[in-house]
């Protein structure tokens, strides 16, 4: 590596690594780079070295990588553990690999293509969907292999190839003539989420492997709902994971929540940060909450309201839409109820939910009340 951040051609290296490191588990590398960084090596020098290194270990285990889809050296433990969760119906690294092997056939169908001259710009849709490939390794592997394993150089190296290779695909997307330059480009970006992949499944998936629990593969399985599929793999059931309900531990002073867990304090500096008016009705039309963020209300909220049925808060004109509202609530026929209205000289909009637990139970009603009037400006400055 340092050999080669002098400059020194890569042939003449890659002749000694073949000789002397042929079967050097490739997490070797990565191990190597964060070393690297460790030792004061600016993270953007090893990112600049990463496809190097790649293309290194890469011509190194040529042999390997047609015998082996997962890319995986059968005389190491870790690939064998890793082959065994890449196997396993429904596993995150299941998912991941899934659409590596498309991602892998829509870029050499694409190059095939681009050979004969030929720019299918579907395809090269369909590839771009490698963002949702790559959110959620930001998302759910890096921090973690980060944060509790201390395993820092796949979040500093590879996510930053990642961010690369996407923000350059969008650019050469965004461009309508394919002139010489543009096939050059392309076929160099290809040619980086190629070797991502190759990254991945040989480095990053092992050292996942080898650190994660198999509650933290349970908890980034039931994240990973949270994203869109991409590149026409439809995720399968994790069975390990599906009878598992994520439930934050109790902690003392705090109010534990599914998605987290406040202070008292904080919880209500968030809801009266938000940038509305926000009430909440129960079931039985009785006024609960009101947040309270100091700025003034274009509807008044006087707090001696808490407790009193919501119809009470309404001058008679107004009583029956609220009531037809909160029928059609209960009864499922609608679910939410927007209202534009002049306040004050300002565009507001008045928005009516249902609340409704995971069951469809009716819990009541959410009012929030926004100012608008960014929004407004904000278009008619861009027109």
């Amino acid at each position: 590596m340092i050999r080669l951040s002098k400059g020194e051609a890569l042939e003449s290296v890659q002749k000694d690594f073949r000789e002397k490191f042929e079967s050097v588990d490739a997490s070797e590398i990565m191990k190597a780079e964060q070393s690297l960084m460790e030792s004061g090596v600016p993270y953007q020098e090893v990112q600049r070295l990463c496809d190097i290194h790649s293309a290194l270990f890469h011509g190194a285990t040529s042999n390997e990588t047609e015998i082996n889809n997962t890319v995986s050296m059968a005389d190491s433990a870790d690939s064998e553990d890793t082959k065994k969760l890449v196997e396993t119906k429904g596993h995150p690294l299941y998912t991941f690999t899934k659409e590596n092997k498309n991602l892998d056939r829509y870029v050499s169908e694409f190059l095939e293509k681009l050979e004969n001259n030929e720019v299918d710009r579907k395809l090269l849709l369909k590839i771009r969907e490698v963002s949702t490939h790559y959110a959620k390794k930001g998302d759910l592997l890096y921090p973690l292999l980060k944060t509790k394993y201390n395993v820092s150089g796949p979040s500093t190296v590879m996510w930053s190839v990642d961010d690369e290779i996407r923000d350059e695909l969008g650019r050469l997307a965004g461009i309508e003539k394919e002139d010489e330059q543009w096939t050059v480009d392309i076929k160099a970006v290809l040619s980086r989420m190629q070797e991502m992949i190759y990254k991945e499944e040989n480095i990053l998936f092992p050292i996942c492997t080898v650190n994660f629990s198999d509650e933290d593969w349970i908890n980034i399985y039931i994240d990973s709902k949270g994203y869109e599929n991409c590149l026409d793999v439809i995720p399968e059931s994790f069975d390990k994971a599906e009878s598992v309900k994520r439930v934050f531990d109790d902690i003392d002073g705090e109010i534990v929540l599914p998605g987290g867990h406040f202070t008292k304090e904080q919880l209500i500096a968030v809801l009266d940060t938000m940038p509305m008016e926000i009430t909440f009705v129960d079931e039985n039309d009785i006024n609960r909450f009101f947040n309270d963020n100091d700025s003034p209300k274009a509807f008044k909220r006087p707090l001696m309201a808490i407790d009193r049925d919501v119809f009470s808060c309404h001058p008679p004109k107004i009583e029956p839409m609220v009531r037809e509202i909160i029928s059609g609530f209960k009864n499922g026929s609608r679910d939410e109820v927007s209202i534009w209205v002049k306040k004050n000289n300002k565009d507001m909009l008045v928005k009516y939910m249902a609340v409704r637990d995971k069951n469809k139970k009716y819990l009541g009603i959410m009012e929030i009340v926004q100012d608008m009037d960014f929004a407004r400006k904000h278009f008619e400055e861009e027109v």
